[in-house]
């Protein structure tokens, strides 16, 4: 009998399928760690490693796209996520609430979250998030919820809109870039965190 995954190598797992299925080809490490938000690959690698020990994953290789899925995937819900425009991943914007501008189909399971959980997208503009592989055309699926430290929130900075790294120092709670060429952000009046990211979509041209 196989062994059983984890909930998160579960999770692991359905990203790498749904990415497959998306782009015909499976992510890189540093694409499953920048999906899952995470600071470090090593976390990745070991459930990475946990897979193709179970047999769910076979490895190529010698080649960073060669993970082969070895089973079908737990099917989630298929939600329409609505799409709200562009976020700025470089200097805040002033910004004001919009009608979405349309809907995204995707299969949950492959952002690693509950059927019901309510999220929403936004487009990428800019390159302050590089280094945590977010890119410029980007589409970036958040949940409104409150967020833990590390992770990458969509916020409103004093009343303008960016994308960062959710910071606490000292009890005082501050935004970051993945670009040294930023600066850090520290709210003079008020910060409001719109949504935690949860994953992320490609276009490949």
């Amino acid at each position: 009998m196989p062994e059983p995954l984890t909930d998160r190598q579960q999770q692991v797992l359905d990203f790498i399928h749904a990415h497959h299925r998306q782009h015909g080809v499976s992510p890189s490490l540093r694409e499953i760690q920048a999906h899952f938000g995470l600071a470090s690959p090593f976390g990745i690698q070991r459930h990475v490693d946990a897979l193709t020990r179970k047999g769910a994953l076979r490895r190529l290789d010698g080649k960073a796209r060669g993970l082969l899925p070895q089973s079908h995937p737990r099917r989630g819900a298929l939600a329409e996520i609505p799409l709200f425009g562009t976020i700025p991943a470089g200097f805040a914007v002033a910004t004001e609430q919009e009608e979405p501008e349309s809907y995204i189909s995707l299969d949950t399971a492959s952002l690693g979250v509950r059927p019901n959980t309510k999220l929403f997208a936004l487009k990428v503009r800019g390159d302050s998030m590089i280094e945590a592989s977010i890119c410029d055309g980007d589409t970036v699926f958040l949940t409104p919820r409150e967020p833990r430290p590390q992770e990458i929130v969509a916020a409103l900075i004093d009343g303008e809109s960016t994308l960062k790294r959710y910071l606490v120092q000292r009890g005082q709670p501050f935004l970051r870039a993945e670009n040294p060429r930023y600066p850090d952000l520290l709210p003079a009046h008020e910060l409001v965190i719109q949504g935690v990211m949860v994953g992320l979509l490609r276009s490949v041209n």
